[in-house]
């Protein structure tokens, strides 16, 4: 954000320049020092983004008012946006021991509790700010969060029902929402009917921005556009790099608009960026200012790479910027979008026939799989099958604890109870907070699991510690009816045979369509009852489980998910016939 001009609009609200209102408080704050004058002064300053003046002005107002409670809340949100974490819980219980009502004060301190890992006290807060202000819904929204980060499915999709019904108008609190639905066991044509509506209610049929004369050369080099807030360190970022590093740049310009900060920027997002032909950071740019930039860029083909998922551009896409539009990898799901052509797929993951009529999108499905995996460099070699040192069989999973449904721990709990000697080691990095370590180790004891079999790891120093955690299962047992799809690629390259229970839509059949592709039909159940069986008759050959262990790097290095080049091929082929198509129209 840029700093406000003397001449600009006043960011207070007035209607009056910022000379005429705003900049003259600041000059008379300067003058007599005054805490209101400073604070309003602050509020200009923290508006226009000026955040040092900002600080300024708030630090020597509470210096002169030391009860000022608002100014104690200012003064964490500019530390909270300098990433100042610490400082800016120090003010905003400041705020709050001025004035214990202080609600917004309660919210934005849950807000960095949850960033720090401190999620019980996280929730505390936003109960607190909740009992203050029943109608406020950002704090409904925040506790849904906290809460789906302690893998409390229920609870978290009341938060979220709640939020939007007090602020149905809000498409983040709707996208999130709906994310979460993913998890609950509401049917596919139910949970494709509010994708519809999230398309109905937050981008009707709006007027799309002036299209550009276009050459309708279907032979052309392309210019195709991906959007995504997750161009680094995400698993987005991880299995897009794969396609840009290979692709035909004779036939095709690379074009990112990255709705991540630069301050969340790291070493992936260099490397993403370095195959990038235009780079574009659009965090805080308007929708109709995006669309229009994009407009202006000439894309021929746009990429949503987020679905709803956090900081998507969907509002953006309804507005039609560029010819053909494209939704892929980000989301599991139809976008709901009208203005959305294509949903890219493969024919596992979105079976012909039954997925089709859940989309607005037409499907387009590669040949072999949705997705390409790069294998991380580096990693641990693959250890010896823990069962044949003599210990029982190990499972595991290393998926978020959102995934790790009732029906799951259910299962989970059977295959323990049919595997004597045998452990589960789960890793999430919500178990670095010992109630939600306790709720774990409590559904599973409700289940008849003693706690001694179980192992709940949290973080570890760094990714190379991560995999070589897999070197102590024998076999990776999947979650259900969300699968997991990184860390799926992660076990498997790790040696780790994964187990997965398919289901009727995407997010329940991505380990089946992996699987798949790996030639590795064996290891799909299509039932609960199915899972079970197949896990306890695996511990029960040591063999296999070893065979496949020794097998499995190489049979996925060999495969068309580590095959970049053959992927990029099929993903061009796909991208010029969605062209062709819009040429003929």
């Amino acid at each position: 954000m840029s700093k406000i001009g003397r001449n600009d609009p006043c960011p207070c609200g007035s209607g009056k320049k910022y000379k005429q209102c705003c900049f003259h408080r600041a000059a008379s704050a300067a003058a007599a020092p005054n805490a209101e004058l400073l604070w309003r002064a602050g509020n200009a300053h923290l508006a226009g983004g000026a955040l040092d003046m900002a600080l300024s002005c708030y630090r020597e107002a509470v210096r002169l008012r030391p009860g000022f409670a608002q100014a104690h809340y200012n003064l964490g949100v500019v530390f909270q946006q300098k990433g100042l974490l610490d400082e800016a819980a120090a003010s905003f219980r400041s705020a709050i021991s001025f004035n214990r009502d202080y609600a917004k004060a309660y919210n934005n301190l849950g807000y960095i509790l949850a960033t720090q890992g401190r999620l019980d006290e996280s929730a505390d807060c936003f109960n607190r700010a909740i009992a203050i202000e029943p109608g406020f819904a950002a704090a409904y929204h925040n506790l849904g969060t906290t809460l789906r980060h302690q893998g409390r499915v229920d609870e978290t999709l009341a938060a979220f029902r709640t939020a939007h019904a007090i602020n149905p108008h809000d498409p983040v609190f709707h996208s999130d929402l709906l994310m979460m639905l993913h998890y609950s066991d509401m049917d596919d044509e139910a949970l494709f009917r509010e994708h519809v509506r999230w398309g109905e209610q937050h981008a009707p049929a709006a007027a799309s921005v002036p299209a550009r004369q276009c050459d309708r050369d279907p032979g052309r080099k392309l210019r195709i556009g991906y959007v995504s807030g997750d161009l680094g360190k995400h698993p987005v970022g991880y299995f897009l790099l794969p396609l840009l590093e290979s692709h035909d740049r004779s036939q095709f310009e690379i074009c990112c608009y990255s709705e991540r900060g630069q301050r969340q920027e790291d070493d992936v997002t260099a490397r993403i960026r370095g195959h990038a032909d235009l780079w574009r950071r659009t965090m805080g740019l308007g929708d109709a200012a995006l669309a229009e930039m994009i407009r202006a860029d000439g894309i021929d083909i746009l990429v949503d790479l987020a679905g709803h998922t956090a900081h998507n551009r969907l509002k953006v896409f309804a507005l039609k910027p560029a010819p053909a539009q494209v939704t892929w990898l980000g989301y599991p799901n139809t976008t709901g979008l009208r203005a959305m052509d294509y949903r890219i797929t493969d024919a596992v993951a979105d079976p012909p026939g039954s997925a089709d009529a859940l989309h607005t999108e037409q499907l387009i499905r590669l040949e072999q799989s949705f997705l390409c995996y790069t294998p991380p460099a580096g990693a641990p070699p693959v250890g010896e099958a823990p069962c044949l040192t003599g210990a029982g069989v190990t499972f595991g999973s290393f998926n978020n604890l959102a995934k790790v449904s009732p029906q799951v721990i259910d299962a989970w709990s059977a295959i323990l109870g049919r595997v004597p000697g045998s452990r589960l080691m789960l890793k999430f990095k919500g178990f670095a907070d010992e109630t939600c370590r306790r709720r774990v180790s409590d559904a599973f004891g409700a289940r008849g699991v003693s706690p001694d079999r179980l192992e709940l790891v949290s973080f570890v120093e760094n990714f190379n510690d991560h995999l070589a955690l897999y070197n102590r299962l024998d076999l990776a047992l999947d979650t259900f009816p969300y699968n997991g799809t990184a860390t799926t690629c992660d076990a498997l390259w790790m040696g780790v045979p994964v187990l997965t229970c398919c289901g009727t839509r995407h997010v329940a059949r991505v380990g089946a369509s992996i699987l798949t592709c790996l030639g590795l039909p064996e290891l799909i159940t299509h039932s609960p009852e199915e899972y079970i069986a197949a896990a306890a008759a695996l511990a029960a050959d040591p063999a296999r489980l070893a065979a496949l262990r020794r097998d499995m790097r190489p049979r996925l290095a060999g495969s068309p998910l580590c095959d970049s080049a053959g992927f990029a091929r099929r993903m061009e082929t796909a991208l010029r016939d969605i062209w062709r198509r819009w040429c003929s129209a």
